[in-house]
């Protein structure tokens, strides 16, 4: 119904702002992602989607339409509300969400506040279809990544290390590297461990 709003910056919080458009001020709720990215002068436009309920209708904002195409596919799913679905992109960005859906990354969905085992799964079984075919992702190399990724994983394990703080590290070089073999994950891992 309301695809964007374009206006003047009135108020603004991590959870929510407040656009002045020709006199009517719009609140509208917007992820920690929206809100890292707000632009700062007093001139915006957010793209929004507007949630009709019973007893509410409720304005939600992002930055980018990526984020709000996302917001629509997380709040298709079975037990995903718009506040979960908030809740998700204010924890990872949105292309991280995408990249754990596509490939079956069911810890990284998990680690999101609200989320559990069960819903973590739905989530990437409902989506995992829809993310490659919208995202156009190279499901291969997402394939092959998580694979280095476990394989990396493992080999610490064996070497001593605790699993949780050997995860954040490759995490943090896949970000950085993202096509990086086993070897290059381990051994960058072993530095920072």
């Amino acid at each position: 119904m309301i695809t964007h709003i374009q206006g003047r910056l009135v108020e603004k919080t991590p959870t929510e702002v407040v656009i002045d458009c020709n006199g009517v001020g719009y609140h509208v709720n917007i992820s920690l992602h929206t809100f890292s990215q707000l632009p700062d002068g007093e001139n915006l436009k957010l793209f929004t989607f507007l949630q009709v309920k019973e007893d509410s209708h409720t304005l939600f904002g992002f930055v980018e339409k990526q984020e709000r195409e996302l917001f629509k596919f997380l709040i298709s799913v079975s037990g995903i509300g718009a506040n979960i679905a908030r809740t998700m992109l204010s924890s990872l960005a949105p292309q991280q969400i995408i990249q754990a859906i596509a490939s079956n990354d069911v810890a990284t969905v998990q680690s999101i506040k609200g989320i559990g085992a069960k819903t973590a799964q739905r989530v990437i079984l409902d989506l995992k279809d829809k993310v490659l075919k919208v995202y156009n992702l190279d499901e291969v190399s997402i394939i092959e990544s998580n694979t280095n990724k476990e394989e990396a994983l493992s080999a610490l394990e064996v070497l001593g290390f605790a699993r949780k703080s050997a995860e954040k590290v490759i995490e943090k070089i896949n970000r950085d590297a993202p096509n990086a073999t086993v070897e290059e994950l381990i051994k960058q891992a072993l530095k920072s461990l």
